[in-house]
């Protein structure tokens, strides 16, 4: 019949309650309609999809053996906790995901009991869990912890100082490696579930106990031969000689998506009490179970509203090139006159477009792995040896290297190029990755050039600028998504450092803007003028050094000044303000009203959705020039007559 479930099964288990009642026969019909529920959701909402289909069976065998909520599961970066929101009673709302006032495509502590700790930037599972741990033995508990971390974010060195801090403890603390790229040790079939499930067990844990006390009883020297043959021993069977190593104890790998194969080790190590970390090796593959995503490069890591039975994906047809593409195009230009242009990338090569500069110059492209921290000081090293690195990475994701790029990059004035994607709201990804902070963070480091692209035009020509600015480090900042439409020069042209331009000119109201508000900005002018107000309208360009004369000149020549910025307050009105108190200037008159971020978390929703909450929207700069003037929304006449 048509109206019958395609997942009865998953129909009966809204929360792990229910399904810890199954029968473990019934797990696997569980995780086939597990995928088909995450497909069809994902296809009406967009999002990511490749991880999640990785990890539907890992899901599964985590929420029956271990006690959820009560067993505190930690997703890292957790773009792959689709299936988990299915299953901890989330379903009836997750064909909401990213939208506005729906789920978060990532865990959120406010959202569910089962989401204990937030996350969507990588490498924070195991020191969160490693806190939870500790804090559990403090209170006297029994729960279990279990961290789930990918073999990207394991490049990352935060990952490594948890594990070296968790290793030299006695808490007990579970880590899943969920290796679905980099494959460290591949599994060997029924041969390597078997010698892991007996390496878990709670009967091998004890002849092991038992063997390292006699060994401790032991001559030093006996001592040592015995602990050395233990371990190679180990190592031929399982080959987690690094973790081991870390402190943990290393069980895998494992099949990921073999549910035979992971509820006996997952129970073999819920029940064993033996002290110290474990960590279970589980090797999976993106886009599992749905052939689109399998053939395709990515993996449908992060897809837009798709067709189930063709996976072919509903993209609109752009009106303007992305930023992205444009910043790759500009920086392709600029290294084909320059050999010592370099570009590094934490990750993220295509999110930054250094996938197409890569395929340009192949050997003067970095992809580090998650490890912005190293990414920054790698530059350095690149600068002080006279090269051109420019580091690619998203403004939300700079926020992990902050130490780097004022110990190492801006107190040694060395010219590192930073180059801040998704600079300013992000839509649907949220709070976790907007772009809100980095005029703030860097502006305030002495000599630090700090750019904002109004228009994909400037964007070149910020680029060819950060090329030339060789004394001093350098940030140009432009938002995700496509530009405005405006002619492209066929190179950039380096700007005068630190000068701002006039857009359009006016008596009345002057508006100052830096970055993408440039547009909403001239628009708020033509509905001004309509009301006659005459407006000017200027692109600061810079932050820093900020153009004090035309600032100067803005505020001495108007009745209003307003500032604008897609970035948090302390950042580029703070710099404004600062400048006009120390030339006096405020106490002239002039009435100046800055219009930045508020101080509050945005939540995801549309671009457009967002502006107008953040109160950044054209209507929103009309709105604020009226008010400063004394006049309602309505009419242009003072609202007290």
């Amino acid at each position: 019949m048509s109206g019958e479930s395609k997942t009865p099964l998953l129909d009966q288990v809204p929360t792990p309650a229910e399904l810890r009642e199954l029968n473990e026969s019934q797990l696997r019909q569980l995780a086939d309609e597990l995928r088909i529920e995450m497909i069809d959701a994902v296809s009406h909402t967009g999002g990511h999809l490749g991880a999640g289909l990785g990890v539907v069976e890992l899901t599964v065998a985590l929420h029956y053996v271990f006690n959820t909520p009560d067993d505190k599961l930690i997703w890292d970066v957790s773009h792959q906790c689709y299936p988990h929101k299915i299953l901890t009673g989330r379903r009836d709302r997750i064909r909401t995901l990213r939208q506005t006032g729906g789920l978060s495509g990532f865990t959120n502590r406010t959202e569910s009991e089962y989401d204990p700790f937030g996350a969507a930037h990588s490498s924070t599972s195991i020191s969160a869990g490693l806190g939870y741990a500790v804090a559990r033995d403090y209170k006297g508990a029994r729960n279990h912890v279990i961290s789930v971390i990918g073999d990207g974010a394991m490049s990352a060195g935060m990952a490594y100082e948890a594990m070296n801090n968790a290793g030299a403890r006695d808490t007990r603390l579970v880590v899943i490696l969920n290796d679905n790229d980099m494959s460290i040790a591949p599994p060997a079939g029924a041969m390597s579930s078997y010698l892991s499930q007996i390496v878990s067990s709670k009967s091998f844990q004890s002849v092991r106990h038992w063997g390292k006390h006699l060994a401790e009883r032991l001559p030093r020297g006996l001592q040592a031969t015995a602990k050395r043959a233990e371990e190679y021993a180990r190592t031929l069977v399982t080959g987690g000689t690094l973790f081991e190593e870390l402190g943990f104890f290393y069980i895998g790998p494992l099949d990921g998506h073999n549910l035979e194969h992971l509820i006996p080790v997952l129970k073999n190590v819920r029940d064993t009490d033996f002290a110290g970390p474990v960590l279970i090796h589980a090797v999976t593959q993106k886009g599992k179970g749905y052939a689109p995503a399998e053939a395709a490069a990515d993996k449908y890591h992060g897809v837009a509203k798709f067709d189930v039975i063709t996976g072919k994906q509903a993209k609109p047809q752009p009106k303007a090139p992305a930023y992205t593409s444009v910043f790759a195009d500009a920086l392709i230009k600029e290294a084909e006159d320059n050999d010592k242009v370099v570009a590094v990338t934490a990750a993220m090569p295509s999110g930054t477009g250094l996938n197409k500069f890569g395929d340009r110059f192949p050997d003067r492209t970095f992809d580090v792995g998650i490890a912005e921290q190293h990414a920054v000081t790698f530059c350095a090293g690149l600068a002080c040896e006279g090269f051109v690195p420019f580091a690619a990475i998203y403004s939300t994701f700079l926020q992990r290297a902050y130490d780097q790029v004022v110990h190492d990059v801006a107190i040694q004035k060395l010219p590192v190029r930073f180059v801040l994607d998704r600079a300013g709201m992000v839509g649907a990804d949220g709070v976790t990755h907007q772009g809100s902070y980095d005029i703030a963070y860097l502006g305030c480091l002495p000599d630090f050039v700090l750019m904002g692209a109004s228009d994909e035009a400037e964007l070149m020509h910020m680029v060819a600028t950060q090329v030339a600015i060789d004394d001093r480090p350098s940030a140009l900042r432009y938002p995700r998504g496509e530009g405005i439409g405006v002619p492209l020069p066929e190179r950039g042209t380096p700007l005068q450092i630190g000068k701002g331009r006039i857009v359009k000119e006016g008596t009345k109201v002057a508006i100052l803007s830096y970055g993408t508000r440039l547009k909403d900005a001239l628009t708020a002018a033509d509905e001004l003028a309509a009301k006659g107000l005459s407006t000017t309208v200027a692109d600061a360009r810079f932050a820093k050094p900020l153009d004090e004369d035309l600032l100067r000149r803005l505020a001495s020549e108007h009745e209003v000044l307003i500032t604008i910025e897609e970035g948090a307050v302390g950042g580029f009105a703070s710099y404004c303000f600062h400048s006009l108190a120390r030339q006096g200037i405020l106490e002239s008159g002039v009435k100046v009203r800055p219009m930045c971020l508020p101080d509050r978390f945005i939540d995801h929703g549309k671009p457009d959705e967002q502006m107008a909450w953040a109160g950044l929207a054209a209507s929103d700069i009309v709105a604020t020039a009226l008010t400063a003037l004394g006049y309602n929304d309505t009419e242009v006449r003072p609202a007290r007559a």
